[in-house]
């Protein structure tokens, strides 16, 4: 806890990453896999910080997905001399990319049309539209909600329990 004190009060931000202590009612995690090991670095006027983040679970708070784990590295000062060092475990919010579904994929074949004397002709037509799920995309959040309403798409807390069940297989290799 001293360590993440350290890296606030030098004003060091993680792009994306609230760090905070893990929960001390959470169950013991499993050993880090190493190889989901995520890059993290962060710089402010007096220094700098780099190092890894490795998770070792995912939980559901609030209906936001979070990812404990390790978190090691390297502070320093602005000249570049090493300072300190850490190794603490903490939990943080895990963004999900952007993601897309597809709503509609509709393919007409040519059409000859006569209305009352005027015809149109009209060749293949191929229509495609797909919503792009994002914060602030209100209507590709939607349709891509409405899509997936029948087909089991997983809340956080289960894509939490999916992600673990992850974790442990790739443990054990």
């Amino acid at each position: 806890m001293i360590v993440v004190a350290l890296l606030a009060a030098m004003g060091l931000s993680f792009a994306g990453a609230g760090v905070a202590s893990a929960a001390p009612s959470a169950p013991a995690a499993a050993p880090p896999v190493t190889a989901l090991a995520t890059p993290i670095t962060g710089t402010a006027d007096n220094g700098s910080f780099a190092g890894t983040f490795t998770p070792t679970a995912f939980s559901s708070r609030n209906g936001n997905l979070l990812a404990t784990g390790v978190l090691t590295g390297t502070v320093r000062d602005s000249s570049g001399a090493a300072i300190g060092t850490v190794t603490q475990t903490v939990s943080m919010p895990v963004a999900v990319a952007a993601a897309t579904c597809q709503v509609l994929n509709l393919v007409l074949g040519p059409l000859h049309l006569d209305l009352l004397g005027l015809v149109v002709d009209l060749n293949q037509v191929h229509l495609v539209i797909t919503a792009v799920q994002a914060p602030g995309n209100l209507l590709g959040n939607l349709l891509c909600a409405i899509t997936h309403l029948l087909d089991g798409t997983p809340t956080a807390g289960g894509l939490a329990a999916l992600l673990n069940a992850i974790l442990a297989l790739l443990g054990g290799l």
